[in-house]
C-alpha cells in the first residue's frame, strides 16, 4: 500500500454484508462477506467484519473506517429506521463500534456511500452536478450539487426509492403508497416479468423476444419518470444508473433516454443529462464507505 492507513468500507445490504480494504489506489485487495444479521447483532458482526479485515493488513499502522447502511442514517452516526432490517430504531451505530474497535467510525446511508464511490472514482467522475440511482430490491441514489456531496439538513437526502409515483399504488415496505421503488426498482422489474431476473429480461430483450422488450419498454416508462423529476429539481449533467438490470447492455439505458426526453420539463429546450451506466458495481457502496471513512 501506498497509504499509511488501512481504508476499510462495509456495506450493509438486506440479506450480506460486503467490507472492503483498499489499497493506495483505490483498488480493493481483501473482501468479506456475512449475512446479514438481526439488528440486535448488527454492531458485533461489523466489529467482527472489521476485525477480520485488520488482520489481514499488518503492515498498516493504523485504520479507518466507514459503514453504510441501508435506511436513515443521522450525521453522528445514528442508525434510525430501515426499510430492508426489522427492528431498526435509532442504534448508535458509530459512538458503539468506535468503543468496541477503539477506532473512530463513520457511518452514512449505504446509497450516499455509493454515490461517494462513483463521483470520487467511478462513473461520474469530475462532474460538478450528478445524481446516482441503484436500481436493486430497492432505489437508493445521492446526490452530487455544486461539487459536494448532499446529505440534507438531517442526513436524509437521496431517498429517491420513496418518492410516491402513484398516489393509488400498492403499500410500501416503508407504509406509504405508490413508493417509486415499487415500480422502477429491480424487484419491479422481475414483477413486471413475472420472476424472471433483471438481467434475463434485458439479455431476452436485445434478443428480439417481443414479451421481453414489451417489460422493458414499461419498466423504462417507470425509470424514467422518477428521474425526470429529479432532473427538473437538480439539473445535473450527469445521471449514473446501478444495478444488475444496467450491466446487462445499453438497450435500457437507451430506452429511458428516450422516455426522459418526453417526461422532462422542456425537453426540447434544454440540455439533458448524459445517463450512464454505473462503474464499481456491488462493490460501490463498500468502497464509498471506506473513502469517507477516511476523511474523519
Amino acid at each position: 500500500m501506498t497509504v499509511n492507513v488501512a481504508r476499510i468500507g462495509i456495506d450493509v445490504g438486506g440479506t450480506k454484508c460486503l467490507g472492503v480494504v483498499l489499497d493506495g489506489e483505490h483498488t480493493v485487495i481483501d473482501t468479506v462477506r456475512r449475512p446479514t444479521p438481526s439488528a440486535r447483532d448488527l454492531v458485533d458482526v461489523l466489529c467482527d467484519i472489521v476485525n477480520e479485515l485488520r488482520g489481514e493488513v499488518p503492515f498498516s499502522q493504523s485504520v479507518s473506517v466507514g459503514v453504510g447502511v441501508p435506511g436513515l442514517v443521522t450525521f453522528d452516526g445514528t442508525f434510525r429506521a430501515s426499510p430492508h432490517i426489522a427492528g431498526v430504531v435509532d442504534i448508535p451505530v458509530a459512538t458503539l463500534m468506535t468503543e468496541q474497535l477503539n477506532t473512530a467510525v463513520r457511518v452514512d446511508n449505504d446509497a450516499t456511500a455509493a454515490t461517494y464511490a462513483e463521483w470520487k472514482i467511478g462513473a461520474a467522475c469530475n462532474a460538478t452536478d450528478a445524481i446516482v440511482v441503484t436500481l436493486g430490491t430497492g432505489i437508493g441514489g445521492g446526490i452530487i450539487s455544486g461539487g459536494q456531496l448532499q446529505r440534507g439538513a438531517h442526513g436524509h437526502a437521496g431517498e429517491f426509492g420513496h418518492m410516491v409515483v402513484n398516489v393509488e399504488g400498492d403499500e410500501c415496505v416503508c407504509g406509504q403508497r405508490g413508493c417509486w421503488e415499487l415500480y422502477a426498482s429491480g424487484s419491479a422489474l422481475r414483477t413486471l416479468s413475472g420472476g424472471l431476473e433483471g438481467e434475463e429480461v434485458m439479455n431476452r430483450a436485445a434478443g428480439g423476444d417481443q414479451d421481453a422488450i414489451a417489460v422493458v419498454h414499461v419498466f423504462s416508462q417507470w425509470v424514467a419518470q422518477g428521474l425526470a423529476g429529479l432532473v427538473n429539481v437538480l439539473d445535473p449533467e450527469v445521471v449514473v444508473i446501478g444495478g444488475g438490470v444496467v450491466r446487462a447492455g445499453d438497450l435500457f439505458l437507451d430506452h429511458v433516454e428516450h422516455y426522459l426526453a418526453t417526461y422532462a420539463y422542456g425537453a426540447r429546450t434544454r440540455d439533458l443529462p448524459t445517463i450512464v451506466p454505473a462503474q464499481l458495481g456491488d462493490h460501490a457502496g463498500a468502497i464509498g464507505s471506506a473513502l469517507l471513512g477516511a476523511l474523519q
